[in-house]
């Protein structure tokens, strides 16, 4: 008897689960996410058509969708389960197919002319791993992510938005600006220019490792922009903006590249040089150490 109410209470369970409905949805910001997606899906249909250019500036877009659609749940605080999955769907497609096709197709474009069967696997390896790691990082995300996004100081690993910008700066760079810096037609500029497109594939394995590590990244927003701030930080601010006026195609390069390089320099040193330092700290001063040594500091501390 006790049994066979426990597999009735196990059924009920299961009709009141089944029963549950996604009623309501908060329009504006879902509508912001599923623009992310389409801006993706345009840049697929651009770089499959060989716009390189173009696609990298319609990926741009989609990645003012993704900060404009988190923003909007904030402020009619309206943020659910619901909005971050939905964002996550669309990321894959804008930060993680996209951008792989992206590599894939200039890189292919350019050795068109040459059949050899180990490059091509090499790329289509590269391509699948970049999407792959996009993917494992925003489900590993959403396991891990808290509601309130304004506690965020650090991103675990390379945010995928981040790691799409990089190849994207990269591939508009060499698209509009590499021409006017150098001679077009000129050997250091083929050079220049085939070194960018072999550079390419190791790149995108390179940013799929960063995704999935647990190497911490600044959030930005949440550290430099949002809230009270020192005036300086406003100066800086306006430094940015004016290099964006001032030449949009380098400052992509500098902000996504200096940005991805910061937290692999921040770790070096914290995991390297810092843990040195306090190794031969704690040699030759082991009594300060056995004193202080709960203030001493280390690298999940200053991390």
């Amino acid at each position: 008897m006790p049994k066979l109410r426990t597999q009735a209470a196990k059924q009920n369970l299961l009709r009141r689960v089944r029963k549950q409905r996604l009623k309501y949805i908060t329009v504006l910001p879902s509508l912001v996410t599923i623009l992310n997606g389409v801006f993706g899906f345009a840049a697929l249909i651009l770089a499959g058509h060989n716009e390189f250019a173009k696609a990298g500036y319609v990926l741009l877009l989609a990645m003012i969708a993704d900060m404009l659609d988190g923003h909007l749940a904030r402020i009619s605080k309206s943020t659910s389960s619901f909005g971050g999955q939905l964002d996550s769907l669309c990321d894959i497609i804008s930060f993680g197919i996209a951008p792989a096709f992206l590599m894939f197709k200039i890189v292919e474009y350019k050795f068109k002319a040459i059949e050899f069967e180990p490059i091509e696997r090499f790329i289509w390896l590269a391509a699948a791993a970049y999407t792959s790691c996009t993917a494992i990082r925003l489900a590993r995300f959403n396991v891990e992510n808290e509601e309130d996004e304004s506690t965020h100081i650090n991103f675990i690993g390379l945010p995928a938005p981040a790691a799409a910008g990089v190849i994207v700066s990269t591939v508009i760079f060499h698209q509009e600006r590499l021409g006017r810096i150098l001679q077009q037609g000129s050997k250091f500029y083929a050079v220049c220019e085939n070194t960018i497109i072999y550079v390419l594939p190791f790149l995108s394995l390179a940013l799929a490792i960063l995704m999935v590590s647990r190497i911490r990244y600044q959030h930005i927003l949440n550290q430099y922009i949002r809230g009270k701030k020192p005036f300086a930080y406003l100066m800086w601010l306006m430094l940015g903006l004016g290099a964006v006026l001032w030449n949009l195609q380098i400052a992509l390069v500098l902000i996504f590249w200096g940005f991805t390089i910061s937290g692999l320099a921040k770790w070096a040193y914290y995991k390297i040089i810092r843990k040195e330092e306090l190794i031969s700290f704690s040699t030759d001063h082991p009594t300060a150490i056995a004193i202080d040594g709960a203030n001493t500091p280390t690298q999940n501390d200053t991390v």
